[in-house]
């Protein structure tokens, strides 16, 4: 799967695209997005692939013919204020419009000279665009991949058995509210919800006070698949239209008050924020890596979530940051503080396992469902992706660069998460940033 479109060497007649750090040539990520001056008609939303500083209009291109065969179908798909059509169509048509979105761009490329000519037409400035959720979400699905988050979480329970007998058995998710998925830098209000500390007597009514964001991949469904048709997990890769971040905002108080017996509810349902580009399979190919042995004793997956090439090159690494922004920072003029560094070789299942499980009893995917693979958190402090495993639930303060504390996130606060793959031998690609600011 590795081709001509992840060559290092190729630079692109984007001059801002070569040696970016999010968006170079072969990355080429997905995104809905609307031009500058975005009321008027003919900026209506439309698909565009990122290109260095710039975004490069698929409905433009399609419009003036610069496609042919399946890759003319997929611009046609992408063209819309949405990305669902193109995730219906699976990936030969998705990896064929890569290709010649590719030789458009490219400074030694076929199709340079259609399209450096029509570059005004083509090429919007990033910054003066707004990014808009990149599909409609008809589900959103939660996994609690991540071990060490769930064993640092279980750990305040039981000390002695952090995680239940289930875990390492089946990928462990619950169904999340898909109405309140929102796109990077739309603000989150601080939910009002039932809370009751131990040393209460009785629940009270208002404010979250245990605010926290979590580190997670966001995994974005491409064709999906019948009901009552299980996807098989030696297929189930193909159904992986490309990944992205999303921060699964956590009231952590309102969560543990009601989790029992159900789990999560309002704690969960007030808000998501997810980025907007999506990095699709193909230009994640290079980074694809094993999948981490189990440690000895670990169950091995039941036949359903078992395939040979699954484990050897279904997981991914990528490179994690959590970040978080006080309102002193900003107006301080300083760098958001860095709060943890994970990588996604910490998850347990592998992302084909996740959606294999999913389907096993029959439930239908479909184009445009998100799924959350849970906090990815490191196996030390230094990685654990949320703040209540950082503070301990709160009993712990968290020191600042700036000199402030934080157990949890305060109103003005702003989280930000980041992700990154590198490889020797391959261009060095981002996922865009996924953040927002709370509000009160």
């Amino acid at each position: 799967m590795i081709d001509e479109t992840h060559d290092r060497a190729r630079q692109s007649w984007v001059v801002s695209a070569n040696g970016h750090a999010e968006f170079p040539l072969q990355n080429l990520p997905f995104g809905v997005f609307s031009p500058p001056g975005r009321t008027a008609p003919s900026a209506q939303p439309r698909g565009g692939i990122a290109i260095g500083d710039m975004i490069f209009d698929l409905r433009a291109a399609h419009e003036a013919g610069l496609f042919s065969g399946s890759a003319a179908t997929a611009a046609e798909a992408a063209s819309g204020p949405s990305l669902n059509p193109l995730m219906e169509l699976g990936a030969a048509p998705r990896r064929a419009l890569r290709q010649q979105v590719f030789a458009l761009l490219a400074g030694d490329g076929a199709g340079r000279a259609k399209a450096e000519p029509l570059a005004g037409r083509l090429l919007h400035p990033a910054g003066d665009c707004w990014l808009h959720l990149p599909a409609a979400i008809g589900n959103f699905t939660d996994f609690f991949a991540g071990i060490h988050h769930a064993t640092n979480g279980g750990r305040r329970r039981d000390p002695n058995n952090p995680l239940s007998p289930n875990y390492k058995y089946v990928p462990v998710a619950y169904h999340s509210r898909a109405s309140s998925v929102r796109e990077s830098n739309v603000p989150v209000r601080r939910p009002n919800g039932q809370r009751k500390a131990p040393d209460e007597a009785a629940p009270s009514f208002g404010p979250c006070r245990k605010l926290d964001y979590e580190l997670e991949l966001a995994v974005w469904v491409g064709p999906g698949n019948r009901q009552g048709e299980p996807v098989p997990i030696s297929e189930a890769s193909e159904h992986i239209f490309g990944l992205g971040l999303v921060n699964d905002w956590s009231a952590r108080d309102i969560q543990q008050w009601e989790s029992q017996p159900l789990g999560p509810f309002l704690g969960k349902n007030f808000g998501s924020t997810v980025s907007p580009w999506i990095v699709t399979a193909e230009a994640l190919e290079p980074f694809r890596i094993a999948q981490p042995t189990r440690p000895t004793g670990d169950p091995r997956p039941l036949p359903h979530l078992w395939d040979d090439q699954d484990q050897q090159t279904g997981a991914f690494d990528i490179a994690l940051e959590a970040l978080v922004l006080t309102p002193q920072m900003r107006e301080r003029g300083l760098a958001p503080h860095l709060m943890s560094q994970s990588n996604t070789s910490d998850l347990y299942w592998t992302l084909a396992q996740l959606v294999a499980h999913h389907t096993s009893g029959g439930c239908d995917l479909r184009p445009g469902d998100l799924f959350g693979t849970g906090t990815i958190s490191g196996p030390t402090r230094a990685g654990w992706g949320s703040l209540s495993e950082q503070s301990e639930d709160g009993s712990r303060a968290i020191s600042l660069a700036s000199g402030e504390t934080r157990t949890f996130l305060e109103d003005g606060d702003e989280a930000i998460l980041r992700a990154h793959c590198r490889r020797d031998g391959y261009a060095a690609i981002g996922f865009g940033e996924c953040r927002a600011r709370i509000v009160p």
